[in-house]
């Protein structure tokens, strides 16, 4: 439920203007960025385990109430103060805009392949649905060393997948003959697929215990026979975004192997047009708005 005025913005990049008497973690005019989440309790167990996404009491960066009671505005606005522990140095040599997306969309696969012990090279996995995440799921696996496979349910994305993604194959989820070619051939799926689908195909395309790892928000209930999964010692799990740890590695990574985001800069007065744009899917892969060069003061 949004709360009223609410100013969004959760993958954040920005200069320091300003620090506290205790900051120690970044100084004035260095790049920083901003993700999902700017609190957490710091007492439970995810907490002390360093991965406190999945704290119960964390606070988003917007719409959420902060702990003076106040309510939480982010990024798409002239300035926001946030805790040190949540603020990411952008590594040198990384362009803010291009660093803006894998805050989110980047961290999002990076930490599961993390967790899951799925860094390796030589794996294949395949990226269910190519939007904003799943295209930072094709250049990361990639730059892992996997053969990288992307699963869409149209042929539209094909050439993108592969001339501009580097993905290695493609398949089409309705075309039953080269799905059933791909049976038992991929050591994980990353699915970022937001609305009701079938899951049965894809587990089948997963090779002895492979994982189905869920990343898109969906409110109705998924299906599956229980054999598709058992004859496989396959696990359905999910993922949620990722660690302040995991999202320093995966900026570290991401320069280290030269890594962007797709995206496409616009200014604030866009705004509503960039929206019309999203529902026609009409977006490779990410708006960025340039809220400095928006002018928001005059």
């Amino acid at each position: 439920m949004s709360h009223y005025p609410m100013v969004p913005g959760h993958e954040v990049v920005g200069e320091v203007v300003e620090v506290g008497s205790d900051v120690s973690k970044v100084r004035v005019g260095d790049c920083v960025g901003v993700g999902v989440i700017v609190g957490c309790c710091r007492s439970c167990r995810p907490c002390e385990s360093d991965i406190e996404q999945y704290c119960s009491k964390k606070i988003w960066s917007y719409n959420d109430v902060y702990t003076d009671g106040k309510p939480t505005q982010g990024g798409f606005a002239e300035s926001m103060i946030v805790d040190q522990k949540f603020v990411l140095k952008i590594p040198d040599g990384m362009a803010p805009e291009q660093a803006a997306p894998l805050l989110c969309a980047g961290v999002t696969v990076y930490s599961p392949l993390s967790h899951f012990g799925l860094k390796k090279s030589g794996l294949r996995g395949g990226i269910l649905g190519l939007g904003g995440v799943g295209h930072m799921g094709v250049k990361i696996a990639k730059a892992m060393g996997h053969h990288v496979t992307v699963i869409s349910s149209s042929d539209r994305k094909r050439e993108e997948a592969i001339d501009h993604l580097g993905a290695d194959d493609y398949l089409v989820s309705s075309d039953s003959t080269r799905m059933q070619e791909a049976a038992d051939s991929l050591d994980y799926i990353i699915d970022t697929v937001p609305v009701f689908h079938p899951l049965e195909p894809y587990l089948s395309l997963l090779k002895l215990d492979g994982k189905l790892i869920l990343m898109g928000v969906i409110n109705t209930p998924l299906q599956f026979v229980t054999p598709m999964v058992m004859l496989g010692r396959k696990t359905i799990t999910g993922s949620f975004i990722g660690s302040m740890k995991e999202t320093e590695e995966m900026l570290e990574f991401c320069k280290e192997k030269g890594l962007t985001s797709m995206i496409e800069m616009v200014k604030m007065d866009y705004v509503n047009t960039a929206f019309e744009r999203l529902e026609k899917n009409d977006v490779r892969y990410r708006f960025v708005v340039d809220v400095a060069g928006s002018k928001l003061d005059e």
